[in-house]
């Protein structure tokens, strides 16, 4: 009975995917990754709903954030890399205070999910993991920065063409929330690949 159930997962689908492993190690490896970032993304898009709705209910909508500017947009305006203007998304504000807690800690959540899940999954790293936290948290402050400021570019537009343009109201809104979190993920998958890469390693051990 033991040697069918082997011969049984040997010719199954977890016995081809050890094989496959052994074969692709990296292309293996880049596919967990993969698979694990898409559902850190899924976590998001259900995180981020919640977070607005609970700050939406407070002063903070109307509070503005607009910080780091560097030079200005096209009409003359200053462009801000972070640029969350007083007033909730429908009357035509940047959603304030509100909007920017609610992005940035449902990504500080799924980030921090996504550290241990490819630490421990994807690159199965046994190095020391307080070197590895830290420079994962700079490699987050950094790509959350220049996130921040492509998403300058792509964000206002995408609600105005949804809410505004096509009419869409709270569902172009709500269809612009997942839009804009699906790029700012797209942004950090290619980015973090090879940072894992670095700082996600297996050191040899030896035994004395």
């Amino acid at each position: 009975m033991e040697n069918q159930k082997e011969k049984s997962i040997a010719s199954g689908p977890i016995g081809y995917w050890k094989r496959y492993k052994e074969k692709h190690p990296n292309t293996a490896q880049f596919l967990v990754f993969f698979m694990l970032s898409n559902g850190i993304t899924v976590l998001q898009l259900v995180l981020m709903p919640v977070f607005k709705g609970i700050f939406a209910q407070t002063s903070l909508v109307t509070t503005s954030f607009q910080v780091l500017q560097f030079g200005q947009n096209f009409d003359g305006s200053p462009y801000y890399v972070f640029d969350y203007a007083a007033g909730a998304l429908s009357a035509g504000g940047g959603g304030g205070l509100a909007y920017f807690l609610a992005v940035q800690i449902t990504i500080a959540i799924a980030q921090t999910v996504n550290f241990f899940a490819q630490r421990s999954i994807t690159f199965k790293s046994n190095s020391n993991i307080w070197k590895a936290a830290f420079w994962y948290v700079i490699a987050y402050i950094i790509i959350t920065i220049g996130a921040a400021a492509a998403q300058g570019f792509y964000k206002t537009p995408i609600y105005d063409l949804l809410m505004n343009t096509w009419g869409m109201g709270a569902v172009g809104e709500t269809t612009a929330d997942i839009i804009t979190m699906i790029i700012n993920s797209a942004i950090s998958f290619w980015v973090f690949y090879p940072i894992f890469k670095i700082i996600f390693k297996q050191e040899n051990t030896q035994e004395t």
